[in-house]
C-alpha cells in the first residue's frame, strides 16, 4: 500500500514519533517527511527510503 502526501506515518528507526508525508518520489523510491506535530519553528522535511515508512493506515488494519 503506497503512502500518499498528507498521510501520517511512522519510521522504522524512530519508534513512537509521528511524521507527515510531504512528497513521494517513486522514481528514486524515497519520500519526504516532516516531524509531526510541527514545532513553533517548523519541522524541515527530509528524505527517507519508502521501505522505512510504516503507514498508520496499514498498522491499524
Amino acid at each position: 500500500m503506497p503512502v500518499q502526501p498528507g498521510e501520517f506515518v511512522l519510521l522504522a528507526r524512530e519508534a513512537g514519533t509521528s511524521f507527515q508525508v510531504v512528497s513521494v518520489d517513486d522514481i528514486d523510491d524515497r519520500c519526504w517527511v516532516r516531524r509531526w506535530p510541527l514545532t513553533s519553528s517548523g519541522s524541515p522535511p527530509f528524505a527517507v527510503p519508502i521501505g522505512a515508512v510504516i503507514s498508520l493506515r496499514a498498522a491499524a488494519a
